[in-house]
C-alpha cells in the first residue's frame, strides 16, 4: 500500500477525465487520474464516432480514448490503474480517496469524472448487438439510421426526445412502450403525437433483439403486457432510452445530488458545494451527455481549479507582504 499525493486528484477517466487531465497536467499540477473499472469511459464500447471535432472521417471510440489518454501522459499526467472505493470529504481539503488496491489518493483538488451509465433492457441480444443496430444515444448513432426503419423503447422524456431527435434521419419511427400512456412532459407529448413520422405501440415489451442475415439487428420480439401475445417488429435499429445511471454511489450523503443522482453543480461551472471538488462530464449532465461536452467540462473543471489553488496561495502570501512593509 502506497500513498499518493497531487495538487489535482482526477477520480474516472473518459473524455472529461483525460481533457482535466491535460489541461491540469500543461498547468504544472501533476495531476493522477486514477482511472476505474472502465479506463476511457462509454466510448470504449462505442464503434464509430462520427461527431468529435477535428476528425473528417469516422474514428473508433476506444482509439479516440487511447489518444487522449496518451496526449494526458505525454504532458505529465500519472494514470492509475486502480479502482476508488471511499471517499473522504469531510476533513478536507487536501482530500483523501482510497483505492480498490489499498492506495490512499490526496488531492489538494479533486475532479469527479465517474460518469455515467445507460440503463439497458437486460433482454437476449441487447449485449451482442450493441453497436450492430442496438444503442442507447440516438443523438451518437442515428445518422447511421438514415432512411431506415428505427424503433426507440421507454416512456419517459429522455424516450420521446429521442423519437424526435430520429425523425431528422427517419421518415419512419416506432416508439415502443410497457404502458398504456407515456410519463413525458405533456409538451413533449403533444410533439410526438403531432408527428407523422412517429408511430406508438403501446403495452409492449421488447423480449428480445433479433439479428438479420448480415448479422446486424433484424427485428425486435415484441410481447403485449395485458394478452401476453407475442409479435415481431423488423427495425434497422433500436434504441433503449429509459434513463441513465449515474456513477455517484461513492458521494451519496457528502456531495449534494439532484432527483435523479447526478452531483449538483454551480450553473454554469463545474464547481460543487465543496471548496476545491469539481465534477465534469456525465457524472453531472443528463441533458447532452456528449463527449465533446464532457470534454470542454474537464477543461473547465482544470482550469478553475488551477485558479483556486492560486487563489489559496496568494491567500497565504499576504501576511509576509504585510509584514516585509
Amino acid at each position: 500500500m502506497a500513498t499518493h499525493h497531487t495538487k489535482m486528484l482526477i477520480i474516472g477517466s473518459g473524455p472529461a477525465g483525460y481533457s482535466a487531465a491535460i489541461y491540469a497536467a500543461r498547468a504544472m499540477l501533476e495531476p493522477i487520474v486514477v482511472q476505474g473499472l472502465q479506463p476511457g469511459g462509454q466510448l470504449t464500447i462505442t464503434t464509430d464516432v462520427e461527431n468529435y471535432p477535428g476528425f473528417r472521417d469516422v474514428v473508433q471510440g476506444p482509439w479516440l480514448m487511447e489518444e487522449m489518454k496518451a496526449q494526458a501522459e505525454h504532458v505529465g499526467t500519472r494514470m492509475m490503474w486502480d479502482t476508488i472505493v471511499s471517499v473522504d470529504l469531510e476533513n478536507g481539503p487536501p482530500y483523501k480517496a482510497i483505492g480498490d488496491s489499498g492506495d490512499e489518493y490526496i488531492g489538494d483538488t479533486l475532479v469527479i469524472c465517474t460518469g455515467a451509465q445507460a440503463k439497458w433492457l437486460g433482454v437476449p441480444g441487447e449485449h451482442e448487438l450493441g453497436g450492430k443496430g442496438v444503442s442507447a444515444c440516438a443523438t451518437c448513432d442515428g445518422f447511421f439510421y438514415r432512411g431506415k426503419k428505427v424503433a426507440v423503447i421507454g416512456g419517459g422524456n429522455t424516450a420521446v426526445e429521442e423519437a424526435l431527435y430520429l425523425t431528422n434521419h427517419s421518415d419512419d419511427v416506432t416508439l415502443i412502450h410497457r404502458r398504456d400512456e407515456l410519463r413525458a412532459e405533456k409538451i413533449l407529448q403533444d410533439r410526438l403525437f403531432k408527428n407523422p413520422k412517429i408511430s406508438t405501440l403501446w403495452n409492449k415489451t421488447v423480449e428480445s433483439f433479433q439479428a438479420g442475415e448480415d448479422g446486424a439487428l433484424g427485428h425486435l420480439v415484441l410481447k403485449d403486457t395485458q394478452t401476453g401475445e407475442t409479435s415481431t417488429l423488423e427495425v434497422d435499429g433500436a434504441f433503449v432510452a429509459i434513463g441513465h445511471a449515474p456513477a455517484t454511489g461513492l458521494f451519496k450523503g457528502k456531495l449534494a445530488m439532484d432527483a435523479g443522482g447526478y452531483l449538483d453543480v454551480e450553473p454554469g461551472t463545474p464547481k460543487t458545494a465543496l471548496p476545491g471538488v469539481f465534477a465534469a462530464g456525465d457524472v453531472t449532465d443528463h441533458v447532452y451527455r456528449q463527449a465533446v461536452t464532457a470534454a470542454g467540462m474537464g477543461c473547465m473543471a482544470a482550469l478553475d481549479g488551477e485558479r483556486y489553488l492560486a487563489a489559496l496561495e496568494d491567500e497565504a502570501a499576504e501576511p509576509e507582504t504585510e509584514a516585509a512593509e
